[in-house]
């Protein structure tokens, strides 16, 4: 079995990948910055939330998976995967250069036998500018293949052994290699080029944060209105199948769909207006439910208000552009004492403490240990968990 290593390997990406190759047969060195992280997991501990990871874990350190901080491994490596993505700037634009600087920084240790794999969604064109920068340093073609990953966080293990895998490349050779290597993870290949692998990542994530913004919408429209928006989206629902996937509300944060978006309409641009419209309805919402608490209370000036739920998702650790923390921006703007709790969080307030000390609560993720509470005063639920 080949001899991989995953560049920026003890995230949320690279850390499922690298066990379930490893528990394949791969012999697995994840590289990364993060001592921190480097450290945890040599120590067989997990650094956040992952189904399956710490079995995995213990089963494979030392033996087929190997962690470490040293660039110089990379050199004894026959396949290099890169995890960093695309990120935008400010202005919404992709910082393509996060990806390419991170490429360059290992080009004196990489040759041209390597198969080179980039994992994380990039933006379009980004596969073919890294094609000539490989050619250049190797002075021949390099085997460069681009596999986007399209895991559920929390859940990476169990969808990379379950999802089709998109495989693209630069070359016949280094798509048939990097099928090779999939292949024994994943249920299928699916081939495109790699223009076309890199929209299709970029695609997938903004219609999820289209579907978000479509329930957003409708939603913060019946509720300004002082009407029930579950009553009538359960309706709407009710053994009608054409209504079966229709997306409820809520927060539509974390890394990938508002960046993926904003990329897509900088890839068309800046002319894609349902996604620069989607933007606009789905960072709306948390200064909406804030609102709604408002005018429930009359003025938010002084009030302590709890605020459940830190995460980007539900059941999860990971805080990464949550907007939990947009909505608690907003009430200390309203001058109103927050008081944020999160059990899968360090220094935030008990709940039983926020409940008992507030006077109403907005529920800003849905985590499993919300959803049965009672009680009296005030309260902001998108999500519709205190029906």
């Amino acid at each position: 079995m080949k001899k991989i290593c995953i560049v920026g390997g003890c995230g949320h990406v690279g850390l499922p990948l690298g066990l379930v190759l490893a528990d394949r047969g791969f012999e697995v060195t994840l590289l990364d910055i993060n001592k921190n992280a480097v450290d945890l997991i040599n120590r067989g501990i997990i650094p956040f939330q992952e189904e399956g990871a710490e079995e995995l874990l213990k089963k494979e350190i030392n033996r087929n998976l190997f962690v470490t901080d040293a660039a110089d491994i990379v050199k004894e490596q026959e396949v290099v995967i890169f995890i960093t993505g695309t990120p935008v700037d400010e202005h919404h634009n992709p910082k393509i250069h996060e990806v390419l600087n991170v490429v360059e920084k290992y080009l004196p240790l990489m040759n041209k036998d390597q198969l080179i794999i980039l994992r994380s969604t990039i933006y379009p064109g980004t596969t073919e500018i890294i094609e000539q920068k490989l050619q250049k340093h190797f002075n021949a073609r390099p085997k460069l293949a681009f596999c986007p990953e399209r895991i559920l966080q929390g859940k990476g293990i169990e969808e990379i052994k379950n999802l089709p895998q998109i495989v693209s490349a630069v070359s016949d050779e280094a798509a048939n290699e990097a099928s090779e290597i999939f292949s024994k993870i994943a249920p299928k290949i699916i081939r495109l080029e790699p223009v076309e692998a890199e929209l299709s990542k970029l695609m997938l994530n903004t219609w999820r944060y289209l579907e978000f913004a479509i329930a957003n919408q409708f939603y913060m429209m019946v509720e300004d209105k002082g009407l029930d928006f579950y009553k009538i989206f359960e309706a709407m629902k009710e053994d009608y199948p054409r209504a079966k996937n229709y997306c409820k509300p809520g927060l539509a944060a974390g890394p990938c769909l508002f960046k993926d978006t904003m990329q897509l309409s900088a890839f068309y641009r800046n002319q894609f207006f349902l996604g620069q419209s989607a933007m606009l309805v789905n960072e709306g919402l948390p200064n909406f439910l804030v609102s709604q608490l408002e005018k429930k209370l009359g003025s938010l000036k002084n009030k302590k208000v709890a605020l459940l739920g830190m995460t980007f998702k539900a059941n999860n650790d990971d805080i990464r552009e949550s907007l939990s923390f947009k909505i608690k921006k907003e009430l200390e703007f309203k001058l109103a004492d927050v008081l944020p709790s999160d059990p899968y969080l360090k220094d935030t307030y008990k709940l039983e403490d926020a409940l008992s000390e507030c006077d109403a609560v907005i529920l800003g993720v849905p985590h499993n240990e919300y959803l049965n509470l009672k009680f009296e005063k005030p309260y902001v639920d998108c999500w519709n968990v205190w029906k």
